[in-house]
């Protein structure tokens, strides 16, 4: 089904003589193009807030733990558009800066509930690993990782469901993602094209969330019932 075959519905949004569907870019390239930058921005702040909580949750790392929370709160202290003006001037218009800015806000809550998780694996489960001679690598590999994973998990969904919606402003300075729907509504007053913009990235965020939803269930049933819950 094309985006016109919708033309009925999106006309009551337009006024007489305002085109009702977006027609200056193909819908279908910039949905993967806004995923693909989600994507990218979320699996490096997946990589650098893990890795943190793995850091400070072991012996030799724990001192770090200040550092490591001052880091993951850099995103939150400045909002996205914040970012995107500091950056732009440095990276200049396009991708870029819209990726440093979905990483930075992407790293807080994958770094609390992945340091959540690994703080929260019952003491006797890591005994009896010690005792049956595993590693350390080995019981975090096989023990609290995947104990873990659940409420990791939950920080990913909340990381990417927030960049889904975030990532529109990136279009602002010339990436290219749905807000260039949205963008080129507000400009002309169509509101027809607001409405497909948002109502796309509303769509890939019920459908990502219900999607790590899934996986979170799936784990917490694998690990014996969800005994790590915060």
């Amino acid at each position: 089904m094309k985006p016109e075959d919708f033309g009925f519905f999106f006309a009551m949004f337009a006024r007489p003589g305002q085109t009702p569907v977006y027609s200056q870019g193909s819908l279908l390239t910039l949905t993967l193009s806004h995923l693909a930058i989600v994507f990218a921005a979320i699996t490096a702040s997946a990589l650098l807030a893990v890795g943190l909580a793995i850091l400070v949750t072991r012996p030799f790392g724990a001192e770090f733990l200040p550092v490591s929370r001052a880091i993951a709160n850099i995103g939150q202290t400045f909002p996205p558009v914040a970012v995107l003006a500091l950056c732009v001037p440095i990276l200049g218009f396009g991708t870029t800066p819209t990726l440093v800015a979905l990483f930075l806000y992407g790293l807080l809550p994958i770094f609390e509930n992945s340091l959540t998780g690994l703080t929260g694996v019952p003491p006797a489960v890591t005994e009896a690993a010690k005792g049956m001679g595993m590693t350390p690598l080995q019981r975090l590999m096989r023990i609290e990782l995947p104990l873990a994973l659940p409420l990791i998990l939950s920080g990913l969904r909340l990381s990417t469901t927030i960049a889904l919606s975030t990532a529109t402003i990136g279009s602002t300075v010339a990436a290219q993602t749905l807000g260039e729907v949205i963008i080129a509504g507000l400009q002309s007053g169509n509101t027809a094209f607001v409405v497909q913009g948002g109502l796309i990235v509303g769509a890939l965020a019920l459908l990502i969330h219900d999607g790590f939803m899934a996986l979170e269930r799936w784990r917490r049933n694998a690990t014996g019932g969800g005994e790590l819950q915060g």
